[in-house]
């Protein structure tokens, strides 16, 4: 089962310290070897972002920054998982690293399958 994985953070952390740079990069190396990364990145900053939104039946384009933004997405990562559980682990992970190599840094990893074609669309609450 595919799974997009999101990171979100406030925009204005800073940039990362190189130890974390160097750990994640040992981490998804190990991943994309294993066949279980599919895809990876960060995101560029709000400042370079625009959105496209239909409203009541109104189609409107905004270029960021958002001022009304407490969190953003900053990366996000395609990862393949026997199961939820096993994608979540990875969240863990991942979130393990951050606070080994940037203690000061906050935010959250959300963890979201994929539906693909043989699944049909994916079922609604």
């Amino acid at each position: 089962m595919r799974y997009m994985v999101f990171v979100n953070m406030a925009e204005d952390v800073g940039a990362p310290p190189q130890a974390l740079v160097d750990a994640m990069s040992a981490e998804m190396t190990k991943l994309f070897a294993a066949g279980s990364m599919l895809d990876a990145g960060g995101l560029y900053s709000q400042s370079e972002c625009t959105e496209v939104r239909l409203a009541d039946g109104a189609v409107s384009v905004t270029d960021g920054p958002y001022a009304e933004a407490k969190e953003v997405v900053g990366g996000y990562a395609i990862i393949e998982a026997r199961s939820h559980e096993e994608a979540v682990e990875g969240a863990h992970r991942l979130i393990q690293i951050h606070r080994d190599h940037w203690p000061s840094w906050e935010g959250s990893v959300h963890v979201r399958r994929i539906a693909g074609p043989e699944d049909g669309p994916p079922p609604r609450d």
